[in-house]
């Protein structure tokens, strides 16, 4: 068997950023936040650089705050991953698990100056229901609106957003997660 390829890319030529999926649910209601960016008029999902010695939940987490301007946690759900169980050794293979907070997707762009960019996300739930101002950087031109799950992909600009939180949407509603009571009144 050949040697797998190996691609090294160095400190200096790569991104990390990570992003989330917000989710707004109430009985019978299911919603997500997408940004529409001003300057661009554009349809977007919160996402950003990871800072140094963050790990890439408190990434998601911040970036999603900052740019959203809502109070938010990982949402567990049942997904399929090539992650073990914890401390467990077992063969590299898909798995179901149950009710975990691991990122759902990445992805892989070219970086504007032909580095590579890395983009974990995860799925999350606003913990607060009240918004809050002042949240977004100088750079940030972004506007937050929850919509009803299937308009708020349909919105989004990019296919690549949309398939995004189409996975997500479908992987919230087959978890059966308990309702967070307290931001979803």
């Amino acid at each position: 068997m050949p040697a797998p390829t190996t691609t090294t890319i160095f400190s200096e030529n790569f991104i990390i950023s990570a992003g989330s999926i917000l989710f707004r649910r109430a009985p019978g209601k299911t919603e997500i936040c997408i940004l529409r960016y001003l300057t661009k008029d554009e349809w977007l999902l919160p996402k950003g650089r990871k800072d140094e010695g963050e790990t890439l939940e408190e990434a998601a987490l911040r970036e999603t705050y900052e740019e959203t301007g809502y109070r938010c946690t990982i949402l567990p759900v049942d997904l399929v991953t090539r992650a073990p169980p914890f401390g467990v050794d077992m063969e590299d293979q898909p798995r179901l698990a149950q009710a975990t907070k691991e990122p759902f997707a990445v992805q892989t762009r070219k970086a504007k100056d032909g580095g590579s960019k890395f983009i974990w996300w995860f799925v999350s739930e606003v913990t607060d229901s009240k918004q809050e101002h002042g949240t977004q950087t100088e750079s940030e031109h972004f506007e937050a609106v929850f919509f009803d799950a299937p308009e708020a992909i349909q919105k989004l600009t990019f296919p690549a957003d949309q398939d995004l939180a189409r996975r997500a949407y479908e992987l919230v509603t087959a978890s059966n997660t308990p309702l967070l009571e307290k931001a979803n009144r």
